[in-house]
């Protein structure tokens, strides 16, 4: 069945190309400097077709896997670095970060407000199940944001706390209506941090954020960064996984939790995947680059609409999350509908909003993936509740993210 876009349509798009030209040419620069980083790294640990073959059983002795995480630590100017398939989202790599930095008895500090939905039933904020942090006896506490932006006093106070050991800061706005942080704006937090209290750990939660711009918060002042595979770093090629990158002793605290205390990080098998793992890695900033001028697009197009977006097209970009307020539930629902019909898998499925497991509404995905939930593939999830939002991400290419905006508006536009 062609796909049929109404010609005033395309002209809006036309439209809007023109008027994003420099946010383009800005985009395609930072992918430059970042693919030279990532290339620089492969060179310098001389990777080869034998890095690629898989292993099986324990994966003792899995050179590529040891060499991989030599190459995620120079890209993101660590001195170790973690990189799994046994992690099986973002959640579960921050989970096994946090696990493996406290203890009973100490408290976490999250730094800029309540953390993305999943990871509240991981601190035990809210009660999802056996095993949270709580349970364990780890306090918790927050600081909320000031005039809707981070409160770096509020922070420096925080840390000060008795038995405080770890702040986290969530570098994409999850479903919060708060701006992304820059690495620039986490370079500051961590130097007030840093001056307050010494030796509380600063881990960073890097979904969405890796390659959008040319530093990494481990290169400002943070201690870990952590995210998902499926996200930026996987590039769209890895199948499932997550990432760590940081202090030596953080990198090991979650090994032992992701496998078990004596075994860390010398098993865990890669089952031949290890190929699209690099391959992803060495295209990441290339397709970040494409996700971040689909949401360019998106937003500049659904201002040309007439709808409200955040970021603006104008503003400089932190992650791939494009954020439009429909303010209306059938909205939501029509614009995900045309997401859907603008994807390469199951383009005739229309998403209904459900009771996804981690989340306290029911959310609505559009996400018609070659990996299951890939955000770094279009895909555009909403919560179903005020002022509903729908929050965009992804795109393979940026001729393919350009197509599922254009249907998604049409479908919107009835």
């Amino acid at each position: 069945m062609a796909l049929q876009i109404k010609q005033e349509l395309l002209d809006l798009a036309a439209r809007a190309e023109g008027d994003l030209a420099g946010q383009f040419a800005r985009t395609e620069a930072i992918a430059q400097a970042n693919t030279r980083k990532v290339l620089e790294a492969f060179q310098d640990h001389k990777v080869s077709e034998g890095d690629f073959v898989g292993t099986t059983g324990y994966g003792y002795d899995d050179v590529g896997r040891d060499k991989l995480e030599a190459i995620y630590a120079q890209v993101f100017g660590t001195p170790e670095a973690l990189v799994r398939l046994n992690f099986v989202n973002g959640t579960h790599a921050i989970t096994a970060a946090l696990f493996g930095c406290l203890r009973p008895g100490d408290t976490l500090v999250s730094g800029v407000g309540a953390p993305y939905d999943t990871m509240l039933g991981v601190i035990g904020v809210t009660d999802k199940g056996p095993g949270s942090l709580k349970e364990w006896g780890v306090n918790y506490c927050q600081v909320d944001l000031l005039d809707n932006k981070p409160d770096l006093k509020g922070m420096a106070e925080a840390v000060k706390r008795p038995h405080v050991k770890a702040i986290l800061l969530q570098r994409s706005r999850g479903y919060a209506t708060r701006a992304s942080l820059s690495v620039a704006e986490i370079g500051e937090m961590c130097a007030a941090i840093r001056e307050a209290n010494s030796d509380v750990a600063i881990l960073v939660d890097n979904c969405y954020g890796e390659f959008v711009e040319e530093l990494e918060p481990t290169q400002v002042g943070a201690d870990l960064v952590v995210g998902s595979l499926i996200k930026n770093p996987g590039g769209g090629l890895a199948p499932t996984g997550g990432y760590l990158a940081g202090r030596a002793d953080l990198i090991e605290g979650a090994a032992a939790r992701l496998t078990a205390p004596g075994i860390g990080r010398e098993c865990g098998c890669t089952l031949g995947h290890s190929r699209s793992l690099y391959q992803g890695l060495f295209l990441a900033p290339h397709v970040t680059a494409q996700a971040v001028k689909t949401a360019l697009f998106a937003a500049r197009l659904m201002e040309l609409l007439g709808f409200e977006v955040d970021p603006a097209s104008g503003a400089l970009r932190h992650d791939i999350i494009q954020m439009i307020h429909l303010r209306d539930p059938e909205r939501v629902k029509r614009f995900c509908k045309g997401v859907q019909r603008g994807a390469p898998v199951d383009s005739y499925v229309t998403p209904e909003p459900w009771d996804m497991p981690g989340y306290d509404s029911q959310v609505i995905m559009a996400a018609g993936a070659f990996m299951q939930g890939a955000s770094i593939e279009l895909s555009c999830d909403a919560p179903m509740r005020e002022p509903y939002t729908v929050y965009l991400q992804g795109g393979l290419t940026y001729e393919s993210g350009k197509l599922g905006i254009l249907l998604a508006a049409q479908e919107l536009l009835g």
